[in-house]
């Protein structure tokens, strides 16, 4: 009872290079080393954090100084092994650069070096996070690291290798340790829990790899941490002790989200949130979870457990639930949880934010209709060549309607046959096929068709969504834009947060100003009359200006009187209303809509 206690990390760290998990490249290079007695002067150890680099530079120089060595089975009784082992230094000695980063320690380490070494045969100096050294303290060790006296070696250990200097990685052998396995560290848990009798089953073991990144000293520790639970360690215990969400939470709130239920999900969000989960925690929970969907539903099966570590029952209801939704929409609520992840880590509400995310999120049916719809109507718009971005999968309309001139030396039967042969072709290209733009259609006065395209302009997702579902537009016009919106939280946003700023910018970029007036208030009785005046009763289509001609010959006239008399012989494809602006004309045409009164 009166033993002082040690962690596991430090109980069970390698002691020989047999022990190394996970850096099987590394152990047979130090192997041959020590075998052929091809020793260096200095060495780089470089790698991410738990991975062994300073575990690796102290068996290794137990190897060298052990009274056998050098051995690549060091004795471990001697007083060389003993001093290592227990951190004394003697011949062995190690240095933290983060707090002994200045010339005149690098300076001490010189005049040090000329005392030959007590025990063993070499006087090694280990230097963890070398890279914390400043240039004046490495520009000092130089010289020293390329020619150091015989007896003396050098082992560099650190985790930002891009931060030393070359001149210093040019001299020294480099070894670069990589991540170590899940596989790797769930059998030395697995190990370490038996021989500690430690009960905890093995999907717990494969969460804790899981969450540490490759490093094998931050699962022992979490490991230790558990230890202290008088029952069987689960998955659950790991997912409390670490602060994450249980994987069946969070399937019944992508099922309330893929269902398009937001009364559920907020219902959902309430008890994930006051369970004490912080609302960039549960996105980003979230987010791990639609990256796992989406592996489930693109990638097959015999990758899909290394890249998911989740057990075969949740493989099972993934790819049951994948069923339910299409890649494009995964992708969709991928964008929108990471760019509402951003948002809440700069507001001063993020429990705001967080349930506009998932009212967003809970929206998936409607919000991917109108992300469809917009790039279709930008397609109308700019045209196919033209336009700034296509739809994810190709539109098939069989027959489209197309409005051609023809020219008057077509006879009738060329004329049906080019017809006929124009709807095959269009009916066999899968692609989006928009109707002509033989002229340009003046929507400045349609303030609905405005405010589509203002806010495709809008760079950022949740602003977007804030505007389709909160905003109303008053007037839109290249001179004054006012919008109103009806919370008095989200105005602030947009009179004194950082959402005016890209409201201006999508004004900007849609009318091509830099001067627009923009007025953003809370809606007054009178918006309803403005809506309605700025509505237009008709519509017509805005015909190319002539250009002007210094003379006009019988014969220009008498062609463009024929011209107009094939205009006139081309039928309108639909009857549709004139009441209706051009561009809306053409979306019931595409689309084979009507208008309900």
């Amino acid at each position: 009872m009166n033993e002082k206690y040690i962690p596991l990390y430090r109980k069970y760290r390698p002691q020989k290079l047999d022990e190394l998990v996970g850096q099987e490249h590394i152990k047979n290079a130090l192997t041959n080393a020590i075998k052929l007695n091809k020793i260096s002067h200095a060495y780089l150890f470089t790698g991410p954090r738990g991975t062994g680099k300073t575990s690796t530079a102290r068996i290794f120089a137990k190897s060298l100084n052990c009274k056998n060595g050098p051995t690549i089975d060091p004795c471990g009784v001697c007083e060389s092994c003993v001093d290592i082992t227990n951190a004394v230094p003697m011949d062995v000695i190690e240095i933290d650069a983060a707090s002994n980063r200045k010339v005149e320690d690098a300076q001490n380490i010189l005049e040090k070096i000329l005392y030959a070494p007590v025990y063993g045969k070499y006087k090694i100096y280990i230097i963890d996070e070398v890279h914390m050294l400043s240039n004046t303290a490495f520009n000092s060790l130089l010289k020293t690291l390329e020619e150091p006296p015989e007896n003396v070696i050098f082992i560099l250990a650190t985790t930002e290798v891009h931060k030393v200097l070359d001149t210093i990685k040019s001299r020294c052998q480099r070894f670069d340790f990589r991540r170590i396995t899940t596989d790797d560290i769930v059998k030395h848990l697995r190990f370490i829990a038996d021989k500690e009798e430690i009960d905890i089953t093995d999907e717990a073991l494969f969460a804790i790899a899981k969450n540490s990144a490759g490093g094998m000293r931050d699962s022992i520790a979490l490991l230790d941490q558990l230890s202290v639970l008088e029952k069987t360690i689960d998955v659950d215990d790991i997912n409390q002790l670490l602060g994450r969400i249980s994987f069946d939470i969070l399937k019944t709130l992508a099922d309330a989200i893929i269902s398009s239920n937001p009364q559920e999900a907020l219902h959902l969000l309430e008890n994930i949130y006051n369970s004490g989960n912080e609302p960039v925690q549960i996105l980003t929970n979230f987010l791990d979870y639609l990256k796992n969907l989406l592996i489930v539903k693109n990638c097959s099966e015999n990758i899909i457990f290394e890249l998911t570590q989740l057990n075969d029952a949740q493989l099972s209801e993934l790819k049951t639930q994948s069923n339910n939704i299409e890649t494009h929409q995964i992708i969709s609520l991928t964008d929108k949880c990471a760019a509402y992840i951003k948002e809440i880590k700069l507001t001063n509400n993020p429990r705001l934010w967080l349930e506009v995310a998932i009212i967003d999120l809970a929206n998936l049916a409607e919000n991917t209709k109108l992300e469809d719809l917009q790039k279709r109507l930008t397609l109308l718009e700019y045209g196919q060549g033209s336009a700034p971005s296509l739809p994810s999968k190709p539109v098939i309309h069989e027959k489209p309607a197309v409005a051609k001139v023809i020219p008057d030396n077509v006879v009738k039967e060329d004329i049906k046959t080019s017809e006929k042969k124009e709807v095959e072709k269009t009916a066999e290209v899968e692609e989006f096929s928009p109707m002509p733009k033989a002229q340009s259609v003046d929507v400045s006065n349609d303030i609905s068709v405005v405010w589509a395209r203002l806010i495709e302009n809008i760079s950022s997702p949740p602003t977007k969504s804030l505007l389709k579902q909160w905003a109303n537009p008053v007037k839109l016009t290249s001179e004054s834009v006012i919008i109103s919106i009806n919370s008095e939280n989200l105005l602030k946003q947009f009179t004194e947060g950082n959402k005016r700023k890209i409201l201006a910018d999508g004004v900007h970029k849609l009318f091509g100003t830099e001067d627009t007036n923009i007025l953003v208030r809370l809606p007054q009785p009178d918006d309803k009359k403005v809506l309605e005046a700025e509505a237009p009763v008709k519509v017509e289509p805005v015909l190319p200006a002539a250009k002007p001609q210094p003379e006009v010959s019988s014969e220009d006239i008498e062609e463009a009187s024929e011209q107009m008399n094939v205009n006139e012989e081309v039928k309108p494809v639909k009857n549709i209303p004139s009441m209706h602006s051009d561009m809306v004309n053409m979306v019931v045409d595409l689309f084979d809509g009507k208008f309900i009164e």
